[in-house]
């Protein structure tokens, strides 16, 4: 099960390009009047149709069961099944898309006269590659895809003018990563005094052994250590200040001292103080989280003006469909096909 949540989770995150958005839940203003049967929800002046739903779904639920079989669809994952837990991500996906949509509005986004063609270029694209049985199922039409990656294009859009003005540099410092060996004695809050006591002379006796002349670190921790990884690539603020403070002043091959931390105790052995791919991989990484902050504080502001409704029972009657006939997941893949090309 910790396996098929693991890979479950990580490909939740290639199917999401942004923040997740809890549909129509959060706003204090709805709208009076029912939505028809067709119609799950609307943010603002903009409805998203059973159909367009069900192209993110579909999508959804052919990648999962592309990587993890048919038969996991009923398996607890967090206390509700994976289709459960998947239906109410991609709910969120869209109704984020929707309302990135009215935010490009704000701001004066529009495609351009070469994006258009993109759009529909990828809509005949995905709409072609449909056979007779997915389009029956999704209820679909090429303008109703043409529509979606438009939508999907103009939140992208509106996405990098928000943060266009974001601070790009990030020094070595800031972002640098080091690679240790660790060995670790467990304990947590819940551990007696004797048993961090016994956990600390094992740690004491470990560490003896470590800075012996000629000791091998990798093969000593592989036999001690009580974690299952005995080699961590990490950077600032990725674990406890005792360990960082620790580990990002030792040089290379320098063995630490008995480290406290809030679950046990660590002698960790510094195999690099610099890994130049790590660290510029971090820069990325640091970039693009100072990105999602920016745009995370306009957007969130924005979605709490606008009004919102659902439909609750038109939602509670969506399920996957179990028809092998219906396969195609190449939604996502066909926009970044096309948009990739100049």
């Amino acid at each position: 099960m910790r396996k098929i949540k693991k890979i479950a989770t990580c490909l939740l995150c290639g199917l999401l390009t942004f923040s997740t958005f809890t549909a129509c839940g959060s706003n204090s203003t709805i709208f009076m009047g029912r939505l028809s049967d067709t119609e799950v929800f609307r943010i603002g002046d903009n409805i998203c149709t059973l159909p367009e739903l069900k192209v993110y779904l579909t999508t959804a639920q052919k990648q999962y069961e592309n990587v993890l079989g048919v038969d996991m669809w009923e398996q607890d994952f967090g206390g509700v099944t994976l289709e459960a837990y998947l239906k109410e991500n991609i709910l969120g996906q869209i109704a984020q898309i929707k309302s990135m949509t009215l935010l490009a509005e704000e701001y004066g986004v529009t495609l351009t006269e070469e994006e258009e063609k993109k759009v529909q270029k990828a809509a005949n694209k995905y709409f072609t590659s449909l056979n007779e049985k997915e389009i029956k199922y999704m209820e679909i039409d090429e303008e109703t895809v043409a529509s979606l990656y438009r939508e999907y294009a103009l939140a992208n859009k509106v996405y990098e003018e928000i943060t266009r003005n974001v601070d790009t540099e990030v020094s070595d410092d800031e972002a640098r990563k080091i690679t240790v060996q660790q060995i670790l004695f467990a304990f947590d809050e819940e551990s007696s005094e004797s048993t961090k006591n016994n956990q600390y002379k094992k740690a004491q006796e470990v560490l003896s052994q470590v800075k012996a002349q000629g000791a091998d670190f990798g093969n000593i921790a592989e036999k001690n250590s009580e974690d299952e990884t005995v080699e961590y690539t990490f950077g600032k603020g990725e674990k406890e200040q005792p360990l960082e403070d620790a580990a990002f002043n030792m040089e290379n091959n320098q063995i630490s001292d008995i480290i406290e931390t809030s679950y046990g105790y660590i002698i960790i052995k510094c195999i690099s103080n610099f890994d130049r791919a790590e660290t510029d991989a971090n820069k990325d990484e640091i970039v693009e989280k100072r990105k999602t902050e920016a745009f995370d504080a306009v957007y969130d502001e924005f979605v709490e003006q606008q009004a919102s409704q659902f439909n609750d029972e038109l939602w509670a009657e969506i399920t996957f469909t179990d028809d092998k006939e219906i396969s195609n997941m190449t939604f996502f893949e066909v926009f970044n096909d096309i948009w990739g090309k100049e």
